[in-house]
C-alpha cells in the first residue's frame, strides 16, 4: 500500500498533481465533505478501477450550507478519514482551510437553473449554487481527468454533469452506484444523526422508493397518487416531515406523469434532526 500524500495549499495540490501527469497517469478527483464511509470509499474505487489516480478533498464548504442547517455540527473526523483514504489506496488528500479555498470576498459563483428548480432546491435555497462553486473551483485546482460523484445526492450529480458540459470542461464527471448498508439504508455521514429507533425508522425510505419505483414501471400507474400514497406512508411510519417524494425525470428532473423512459423516485425527509435523502431508478 502506498502511503498518502496530504496536502493543504492550492500550489502544493497542484504540484502534488503535477508528478503523476509528467509519469503519464490520469487524474480522478473525490470531493467529499469528510466523515468518510463505504461510500465514499467507493468513489475511490471507482477512479482506481479506471486507472486513475485517486485524488481525494476534504472540506465541509460552508457556502452551501443554510443560516439553520449542521454546518457547525456536521460530524468531522479528519485523521479518521485520512486512515480511511490511505487504506483504500488514495494517493493524494487535499484538505484545506476555509480561507485556502476562499482568500477573499466571492465574487463569483456558479449557478445551474432549471435543475435546481425542484427536489431540494426550493428547501435548500443557495445550496446547489454553493456546491457547483466549490466543485468547479476543486476542479480548476487539481484538473483531474475525471470527477467521481455518488448517485445518492442525484440531484447534485445531475447539476454538476450540466455544469461541466455548459462550461465545456475537460472533465468527465462519473456517476456512482448508492451504497447501502446491508438492511438496505443510503449510507451518509448524517446517518450518525439517528437515534436507534429513529434508525429502525428510517428503513421506510428505501422501502417507499422501491413501492412507487415498481407502480410506476412502464408507465403501469399515475406517478403523483402513487408517491402521495406512498409519502403519507412515512409520516404514519413515525417520519417528522416528508419534503418531497416524487418521480422525476432522470436527465432534467422534471416532474412525470407516467414513466415512459429512464426515472428516478426521489424523496427527501425529517427524521428528528436528522434529513434524510434517497433515489432509485425505475
Amino acid at each position: 500500500m502506498k502511503a498518502l500524500t496530504v496536502v493543504r495549499s492550492v500550489a502544493d495540490l497542484r504540484r502534488a498533481v503535477a508528478e503523476h501527469r509528467s509519469a503519464g497517469r490520469t487524474i480522478g478527483l473525490v470531493p467529499t465533505m469528510g466523515a468518510l464511509h463505504e461510500g465514499h470509499v467507493s468513489l475511490v474505487q471507482g477512479a482506481l478501477d479506471r486507472g486513475d489516480v485517486p485524488v481525494a478533498s476534504i472540506f465541509v464548504n460552508p457556502t452551501q450550507f443554510g443560516p439553520n442547517e449542521d454546518f457547525g455540527a456536521y460530524p468531522r473526523d479528519e485523521a479518521g478519514d485520512f486512515a480511511k483514504l490511505e487504506a483504500a489506496g488514495c494517493r493524494i488528500a487535499y484538505a484545506p482551510v476555509v480561507e485556502e479555498m476562499y482568500p477573499g470576498p466571492q465574487l463569483t459563483t456558479i449557478t445551474v437553473a432549471g435543475l435546481t428548480d425542484h427536489l431540494c432546491g426550493p428547501f435548500r435555497p443557495g445550496h446547489f449554487q454553493g456546491v457547483a462553486t466549490v466543485v468547479c473551483k476543486l476542479l480548476m485546482m487539481a484538473m483531474p481527468d475525471r470527477g467521481y460523484f455518488g448517485e445518492k445526492d442525484y440531484q447534485q450529480l445531475q447539476v454538476l454533469k450540466r455544469m461541466a458540459r455548459d462550461l465545456n470542461m475537460p472533465i468527465e464527471i462519473v456517476g456512482m452506484p448508492t451504497v447501502r448498508e446491508p438492511d438496505g439504508l443510503a449510507m451518509s455521514s448524517r446517518n450518525r444523526y439517528l437515534a436507534p429507533s429513529e434508525r429502525k425508522t428510517a428503513l421506510a425510505l428505501y422501502r417507499g422508493l422501491n413501492a412507487v419505483a415498481d407502480a410506476v414501471r412502464d408507465g403501469r400507474a399515475s406517478c403523483s397518487p402513487v408517491a402521495e400514497r406512498a409519502a403519507q406512508a412515512l409520516l404514519e411510519a413515525g417520519f417528522d416531515t416528508v419534503e418531497y417524494l416524487t418521480v422525476v425525470d432522470a436527465e432534467s428532473l422534471a416532474p412525470l406523469d407516467r414513466v415512459r423512459g429512464p426515472a428516478r423516485v426521489a424523496a427527501a425527509a425529517r427524521l428528528g434532526r436528522t434529513r434524510l435523502i434517497d433515489n432509485i431508478a425505475v
